[in-house]
């Protein structure tokens, strides 16, 4: 099978070393894989900037969907009512999720190219009483766009409600201090920015608050509470775990360590970003984000203005050179994304520049 790395916002390009891991099958049952899970639980507190006596980390089979899914529909109680505030695709995700399991809901739409506003989220909550609890996305890939959700945050607090903040695509590349910033349950996926594979999601979660979602859950798999209490004792997970996959995502996590940590991984993240965008705009590609909103995780770029341009053309051209990009998800324009997350340096951005323009130039004479 032809190799290629991946620009995506997860699955991404992983270590060999992350890989190797999964060569080993372990028993679920065995003491010693019970303690990494244990270990990779601790390790996600730390990097959440929280003690385990405020706060927990549950792990979720599943992707990062599966978390989201788990949260809420486990910790809205049949008298709660939810705000989901979407400006794309994973936003709207949300909604979709409560309008299936019946949870009453509202949902704040915001243009795919910008940012929620706190004050608007705010005036949501006074107007009307009966709201709950709040859900928002913070690096939505949709667009790349990057979400303020320390001011929403600090709204949603004053106002004595529950704060869910999708991180799939930020938490372990970006700094998220969870507690000084109001989140409640914060959901992110082993396939992002920690660098791992896909297969499970995990949780951020107040104490206090998942003990009073007991008894809440539309579902038996995803029942966080459940799910916590079963894995609080020792570490085992109460259905089958992916076991490969979490031996990749505690070597994931200690190759984070070894890099300097969550700064260290932001750092590269955001050179890649930024030397990304102005290679892109030396081919007269721009982006759909303006610059003060646009996140270091992926990117959405207008189609070059060039009549003879095709994605389709453009994608495997790539990708038979060595990588793989994505195709938009904005829906009012023609557009593709990049990511830049994973194991992916400064270098692989200035090789994808030199594909690119060979075949925009060689499209341009064709």
């Amino acid at each position: 099978m032809k190799d290629y790395k991946l620009l995506t916002p997860g699955p991404l390009t992983t270590t060999d070393s992350v890989k190797r891991e999964m060569m080993f099958d372990h028993c679920t049952w065995d003491e010693d894989y019970k303690e990494i899970t244990q270990e990779i639980r601790r390790n996600l507190l730390k990097l959440a900037h929280v003690t385990d006596e405020e706060y927990t980390a549950v792990l979720m089979q599943g992707s990062g969907t599966f978390g989201v899914e788990s949260v809420l529909t486990s910790v809205t109680g049949p008298e709660d009512k939810l705000l989901v505030v979407a400006n794309g695709a994973y936003g709207g995700r949300m909604g979709e999720i409560a309008e299936h399991a019946g949870i009453p809901h509202e949902i704040y739409r915001e243009r795919f190219d910008r940012v929620p506003e706190a004050s608007v989220i705010a005036g949501w909550l006074d107007s009307d009483p009966a709201i709950t609890h709040v859900s928002m996305v913070h690096s939505e890939t949709t667009s790349g766009i990057l979400n303020d959700i320390e001011a929403v945050g600090k709204a949603v607090k004053e106002r004595n409600r529950v704060f869910i903040v999708d991180a799939m695509s930020s938490f372990g590349g970006i700094d998220i201090p969870v507690a000084e910033w109001g989140i409640d349950f914060l959901v992110s996926s082993a396939n992002k920015c920690i660098q791992g594979v896909p297969g499970f999601s995990f949780i951020i979660a107040r104490k206090s608050l998942l003990l009073a979602s007991a008894g809440n859950a539309r579902s038996l798999s995803l029942d966080l509470y459940d799910q916590w209490k079963t894995m609080d004792v020792d570490g085992k997970w109460r259905f089958t775990s992916p076991t490969h996959v979490v031996l990749a995502f505690a070597k994931a996590l200690k190759e984070l360590e070894e890099e300097g940590g969550i700064p260290a991984r932001e750092r590269r993240y955001s050179e890649n970003n930024r030397l990304l965008i102005r290679r892109m705009e030396e081919l007269g590609i721009h982006p759909y984000i303006e610059g003060s909103h646009q996140g270091p995780i992926i990117t959405t770029f207008y189609y070059p203005e060039n009549k003879k341009f095709s994605f389709g053309a453009m994608y495997h051209y790539v990708k038979d050179r060595g990588y793989a990009i994505y195709p938009g998800k904005v829906t009012e324009a023609e557009t593709f994304r990049i990511g830049n997350i994973g194991e992916i340096y400064p270098d692989d951005i200035e090789k994808l520049y030199e594909i690119m323009k060979e075949f925009l130039e060689e499209q341009e004479h064709a």
